[in-house]
């Protein structure tokens, strides 16, 4: 039996931020994904027009 889970879109996103921050800086996990978390709130407060 297979089991899934459900990802949120936001999950989804958080990860492919955190993906790129640790390919292209020399950030470790965690502190990779601290700063994903306070891209995408910068991002998600800029009017969906002007994105």
């Amino acid at each position: 039996m297979t089991t899934s889970t459900h990802t949120s879109a936001y999950e989804r996103r958080l990860k492919t931020v955190e993906d790129v921050l640790t390919g292209r800086t020399e950030l470790d996990g965690k502190a990779a994904r601290d700063l994903a978390v306070h891209v995408l709130r910068a991002l998600d407060h800029i009017p969906e027009r002007v994105r």
